[in-house]
């Protein structure tokens, strides 16, 4: 395979690399895909909250260094697929306003080099490809849409829809969560005969065994493959980018394979997809004499700006048992451009996966003296009905992502910035509590879903570290996600976000994959 010069490379196989591969392989052009791990083992422990959550089986067995130069393991996970495999399937349009500057109470939100219209075509596209289930209209702070999604609603079960109702009698505006998974509902809502979804309770965090969720290997990778000009390498961790004698333009991929030897890859482009973080890695430590700050890197903005959401998970305890099984299915974004008591953006509130007693009793140690000796964490399972809070934080430069001289990642994060939005939006959802059917002084913080309380491990949501723009001395990429310096480097994943607004990332990720992926392909014609 090293002889084979390749119209396209992708280094990456997620919500990014993933869907540019889909979108590029029915051009018949020679497309290479390397991805640094295998495919994730279907077994048992793909859906046991002990190996997944409490021992963390599938997280890359690595660690990064935080910027007191003190250890931690991310929250990454190397598969086909790539975090996806992972993800809670939550899949979101920004607002409108998120692509314009936006005033928060700790800064500046800057505008996107491109507007909502312009991306919307292929968030219409986005949420067919990966089967989103929603509604549009539902949502007063969405952007138009071109078309209705093409799944209807993930149906509420009888405490989620209660739930719902007791929102809108406080006047807010609750609605269906869009969210990607393979899913035929009977009359009743539950998974009629031949949906491969069965609607369990291991969607949030959880690989799906039967394939129903709308991940990146399912989805894309997989249906790509079947084309003859499309491989697939895996167990390939590039380690840098090597160029012409001008620099002008990436002439070699050179990664370390399963076998621990070295191979080259050369193609015509060379596509980045490795998240936030580990692109930025690449690109840092492919420097040379032509570019001696990393590639793409003449701006040193290439690490900086690193975002990952303010999130906060929390478990409030119902008067009544809360038997949902599958219980992410409602979101309310009343209050994610501001309330009538503040004026800047607080955020959004989704539903989470149902909790389970393997959870609970992870999270033991936390909650001690938080709830009442009457009220055993089995109960608390019983009766637990779980809620992801999200706002945005700020593309600062110093949040931002470097090597040591040993190759080693060192992450700086500043974990106080812009959190008074959320903090808002807390209590917002602690105010509710009473009318909402939920013991009015247990919110619980979950933090098993935030990789046990420590915020700079979660970086499920890393984006912004290859931001893009249209000034050179600013940002790294082009409006196409081409790199300034560059003739045939691209980057799509999350990294090319200048901003984060409050939802999940992975819609727009996909969504600009397709983009760039029509780009790309009208360059290679």
């Amino acid at each position: 395979m090293t002889d084979t010069h390749y119209d396209v490379i992708v280094v990456g196989t997620g919500a990014g690399g993933g869907t540019l591969a889909h979108r590029l392989a029915p051009t018949g052009k020679r497309i290479l895909l390397l991805e640094r791990g295998g495919y994730l083992p279907r077994e048992r422990d793909n859906w046991d909250s002990t190996a997944v959550f409490v021992k963390g089986k599938y997280r890359a067995p690595e660690f990064w260094f935080d910027k007191h130069g003190d250890p931690f393991p991310p929250e990454v996970n190397y598969y086909v697929g790539g975090n996806t495999k992972f993800f809670g399937a939550a899949l979101f349009r920004l607002r409108p306003e998120d692509f314009g500057e936006l005033r928060h109470h700790d800064g500046i939100s800057p505008a996107w080099p491109l507007r909502y219209d312009e991306l919307e075509p292929y968030y219409t596209q986005a949420e067919h490809l990966y089967r989103v289930h929603g509604r549009h209209g539902e949502d007063p702070t969405e952007g138009a849409a071109g078309a209705q999604y093409a799944y209807p609603p993930v149906q509420h079960e009888p405490r989620i829809q209660r739930l719902s109702d007791d929102l809108e009698k406080q006047g807010l505006h609750p609605f269906h969560l869009p969210i990607g998974v393979d899913l035929t509902q009977d009359g009743r809502g539950g998974a009629a005969h031949g949906s491969a979804c069965i609607r369990c309770d291991r969607v949030d965090g959880f690989p799906c065994l039967l394939g129903a969720k709308s991940d990146a290997q399912v989805i894309c990778v997989d249906p790509a493959l079947a084309h003859a000009n499309v491989e697939l390498v895996t167990h390939a961790d590039v380690r840098r980018l090597e160029t012409d004698p001008g620099g002008r333009s990436v002439t070699k991929v050179v990664a370390t394979v399963g076998d621990g030897s070295t191979a080259e890859f050369r193609a015509d482009i060379v596509v980045v997809a490795c998240g936030a973080v580990n692109s930025a890695v690449l690109l840092l430590r492919s420097a040379n004499d032509r570019h001696p700050r990393g590639l793409a890197n003449s701006s040193d903005v290439v690490g900086r700006h690193y975002m990952r959401h303010n999130n906060l998970a929390l478990m409030a305890i119902s008067r009544e048992p809360n038997d949902t099984t599958f219980q992410k299915t409602l979101a309310l974004n009343d209050w994610y451009l501001g309330s009538d008591d503040w004026d800047h953006p607080l955020g959004g509130i989704q539903m989470l996966g149902k909790s389970d007693s393997a959870q609970i009793h992870g999270e033991a140690p936390r909650w001690a003296g938080a709830v009442t000796p009457d009220m055993p964490f089995e109960v608390i399972a019983h009766h637990a009905v779980d809620f992801w809070l999200c706002g945005e934080d700020l593309p600062v430069a110093g949040n931002r992502v470097n090597l040591d001289r040993d190759g080693g990642i060192h992450l700086a994060l500043d974990e106080k910035n812009n959190i008074a939005g959320l903090q808002r939006l807390r209590h917002k959802l602690q105010g509710m509590l009473g009318h909402l059917g939920m013991h009015e002084h247990h919110l619980l913080s979950h933090s098993i879903y935030l990789h046990k309380g420590m915020p700079i491990g979660a970086t499920a949501h890393q984006a912004g570290t290859v931001r893009f723009g249209t000034d050179p001395r600013a940002s790294a990429l082009d409006v196409h996600c081409k790199a300034h310096d560059l003739d045939n480097l691209y980057v799509v994943d999350t990294s090319f976000f200048p901003s984060i607004g409050a939802v999940n990332p992975s819609l727009t990720a996909i969504a600009n994959a397709l983009r760039v992926g029509d780009h790309i392909a009208e360059r290679l014609r």
